[in-house]
């Protein structure tokens, strides 16, 4: 079986569940900074599966207004400034937002090559599930990660 019918197999599987953001970073002198929705899609661990194609995960955050200011750490401050900028795109508050995601190509896959967090080993679709770890079939991780969304 192809990357690309393990992950049509997938969409159908997930036809019920709920999708999250997918937001990309804009900035105008009249709105300023801010993080607008592209669209939708399910979080298969460390893949996004829309309706047409596969995104790698990247940073993942939840609108929200920033609240009080003083924070001991730089990074919780961004982290902070970034959920406002969902906000601001339109998110609502609350809402789960991917950015800095990136496309995966399946068909390099399904033709022996790899792609972001998806490769071919042995002519078999993989997924590494981390930057270090080791590849595993793909057929058994979406099951797996699909399993697990469907009983939440």
């Amino acid at each position: 079986m192809t990357a690309s019918e393990m992950l049509s197999a997938a969409r159908a599987a997930l036809a019920d569940v709920s999708k999250e953001g997918l937001g990309e970073e804009r900035s105008s002198r009249w709105r300023g900074d801010r993080i607008v929705r592209v669209g939708e899609a399910w979080h298969v661990g460390v893949l996004l599966v829309t309706d047409d194609r596969v995104i790698a995960t990247a940073e993942i955050l939840r609108a929200a207004d920033p609240g009080r200011r003083g924070y001991t750490a730089e990074s919780a401050r961004e982290r902070a400034a970034r959920r406002q900028m969902a906000l601001r795109g339109g998110f609502a508050e609350g809402e789960v937002v991917h950015v800095g995601w990136s496309v995966i190509d399946v068909n390099v896959v399904d033709a022996g090559g790899s792609s972001g967090p998806l490769a071919s080993v042995d002519a078999i679709p993989h997924v590494r599930w981390s930057p270090t770890g080791a590849y595993m079939p793909l057929d058994a991780y979406l099951r797996e990660r699909i399993e697990l969304m469907r009983s939440l």
